[in-house]
């Protein structure tokens, strides 16, 4: 069974890349290999029972809105300053690939971003040099998935899009033709 997003980067973006790019070989395409989300647990989780119950619903949400377990992340450095010790658990991460990416790409653009409030736009400006795209999300609220009436700790998101054989250009153009909202040039500031 193919996905939806799927079908649209093979029948609309990957023509377009061609086109516009010069692109013939197939390998050379550039590729969404995975998506990658990210929360860091921060200062709210050191120590304390509310702590705990905190980063129960961090890594339960994650769960809802990926679609699979999320993994603890753990500090490789102590840092005095920020009273972090190596070892101490400071995020959780899930990695998504295939038909799960695949997925959730689409509730994201077409579920998720729209609930953004005052949103105009995802910035141009967020690619590495790799063409890799990394964008943030102040709430899970903009997920339908969760319910923020049960939610006691609101907490934000990275999100990653690690796309192969690419440069910022080649990303751009892929990602907008699968319906990622980027703000137009004539509007940024």
């Amino acid at each position: 069974m193919t996905v939806r997003m799927k079908e649209k980067y093979e029948s609309t973006a990957v023509p377009k890349l061609r086109e516009q790019f010069g692109i013939k070989n197939p390998m050379a395409l550039p590729r969404l290999e995975k998506i990658v989300i990210t929360v860091g647990l921060g200062k709210e989780l050191v120590g304390t029972k509310l702590n705990a119950t905190a980063k129960e619903q961090v890594l339960a949400n994650l769960n809802i809105i990926a679609g699979q377990r999320p993994v603890v992340t753990k500090a490789k450095k102590a840092i005095s300053n920020f009273k972090v010790r190596r070892g101490y658990e400071n995020g959780a991460m899930v990695t998504l690939r295939g038909q799960h990416m695949w997925e959730f790409f689409d509730r994201l653009v077409c579920l998720a971003i729209p609930r953004i409030r005052d949103f105009r736009g995802l910035k141009t400006t967020s690619f590495d040099g790799q063409g890799n795209y990394t964008m943030g999300v102040t709430e899970q609220a903009i997920f339908p998935e969760i319910n923020m009436a049960e939610a006691k700790y609101n907490h934000g998101m990275n999100i990653t899009f690690v796309i192969n054989n690419s440069d910022p250009d080649r990303s751009r153009l892929m990602l907008a033709e699968l319906g990622m909202p980027f703000v137009r040039p004539d509007e940024q500031s």
